[in-house]
C-alpha cells in the first residue's frame, strides 16, 4: 500500500508560508539536539562523501553543519534552501569572517546544488514534517545524489506532542499541529522514490518547562500550526489565560511538577542505488541513466 503524498490534515499553505517565514541567526537548539544524535548513526556508514548537500541548513542546524565539516574536511559542501537569502545567511555563519583562517582555508562552501546526480550524501535535519510535497521532496533528493550515495533525514513522528493535542481536545479546540507521518509510511515512500534499503527507526524525547510561557516560546521557534482545520480567527486573552490552564494541566509529579511534552523523532536513511534497466528482447537507455552506469564504475552488462 502506497504512502499518501502528504499526510492529510496538513495545509499546503501554512507549510509554505512557514517555509518563508524568517529564519534567527541561531538554528533551533531541539534540532540540533537531533542532529548531534543523528549524526552518531555515520559512525556506520562508510563512505566518506567528496560531495554532500545540507538542505535547509539554518533549520537544520549550524553547529551540526560545523561539525558534518569537520567529519568529512576534504569533502565540497552545498548549503541548498527554497530561498537564496536563507542559503546566504548560512554560507556566512559557517565560514567565517574574512580575516578567519577557516575562511580560507576551511572546507568549500557553496549554494545551491552539485551537478545533477554528483553528491554522495543529502543531510536534511528535521524537515519532512513541514514539507507539503513529502513525496516530490523525496525524489528531488534521490536525484541529487550519485549511485551508492545515500540520504540521511530527521522529522517528527505521530506521537509528538501528544500530552498537547489531549489538552486541546479537552478544551474542544481544534487541533494544535497537522497529522505527523509514521515512519512505516516513510520507508514505503523512499522505496517509491527510488531508494534502496531504507533503515527507519525512532526514538523519544521528553521535554520539561517550568512555565506555560517558556513551553510555548519553543514551539513557536520550532514551527506553527499546520492543521488545514486549525481556529482561523484571531485569540483574545481570555483564550490565552485558558491555553496557560490547559497547559499547567500537563504538570507530572514524576517531572517535579514541571510540564512535560513528548516528541517522537523519526531517522532514516536509504541509498540511491545503480540503476536497472527492465528485461526485454530490446532494452532502450536513456543518457542520464547510461551516465549513472557508468559513474557507479560497473559493467554496464551487470544491469540485470
Amino acid at each position: 500500500m502506497s504512502a499518501p503524498e502528504r499526510p492529510p490534515s496538513l495545509d499546503p499553505v501554512a507549510a509554505a508560508r512557514w517555509l518563508a517565514h524568517p529564519v534567527g541567526q541561531a538554528s533551533p537548539w531541539l534540532h540540533e539536539e537531533v542532529a548531534s544524535r543523528m549524526q552518531e548513526r555515520l559512525d556506520f556508514i562508510k563512505l566518506q562523501p567528496e560531495r554532500w548537500v545540507h538542505w535547509e541548513p539554518l533549520r537544520g542546524g549550524l553547529l551540526a553543519q560545523r561539525a558534518l565539516q569537520k567529519r568529512y574536511p576534504k569533502a565540497q559542501t552545498w548549503l541548498c534552501s527554497e530561498r537564496e537569502g536563507v542559503a546566504l545567511a548560512a554560507q556566512k555563519a559557517v565560514q567565517g569572517r574574512w580575516w578567519q583562517a577557516e575562511r580560507w582555508w576551511g572546507p568549500r562552501v557553496e549554494r545551491g546544488l552539485p551537478p545533477h546526480g554528483q553528491a554522495q550524501m543529502v543531510w536534511a535535519n528535521m524537515l519532512l514534517h513541514t514539507c507539503a510535497q513529502p513525496q516530490q521532496m523525496l525524489k528531488n533528493w534521490h536525484n541529487t545524489l550519485a549511485v551508492d550515495g545515500f540520504l540521511m533525514f530527521s522529522c517528527l513522528g505521530p506521537d509528538s506532542l501528544r500530552e498537547l493535542r489531549d489538552a486541546y481536545a479537552r478544551q474542544g479546540w481544534p487541533e494544535p499541529a497537522h497529522e505527523f507521518t509514521d515512519m512505516h509510511d516513510w520507508g514505503d515512500m523512499l522505496v517509491e522514490a527510488g531508494f534502496a534499503e531504507p533503515v527507519m527507526d525512532m526514538e523519544r524525547i521528553t521535554l520539561t518547562y517550568e512555565s506555560p510561557q517558556r513551553m510555548l516560546d519553543d514551539l513557536r521557534a520550532w514551527g506553527r500550526n499546520l492543521n488545514v482545520n486549525r481556529f482561523a480567527g484571531l485569540r483574545g486573552r481570555l483564550w490565552r489565560a485558558q491555553l496557560d490552564q490547559a497547559l499547567l494541566s500537563l504538570a507530572r509529579p514524576e517531572a517535579g511538577g514541571r510540564l512535560s511534552l513528548n516528541f517522537e523523532i523519526v531517522y532514516g536513511h536509504a541509498l540511491k542505488p545503480r540503476p536497472r534497466a527492465a528485461v526485454s528482447a530490446q532494452t532502450e537507455i536513456g543518457l542520464d541513466q547510461m551516465r549513472q552506469m557508468l559513474r557507479s564504475g560497473k559493467p554496464i552488462s551487470d544491469k540485470v
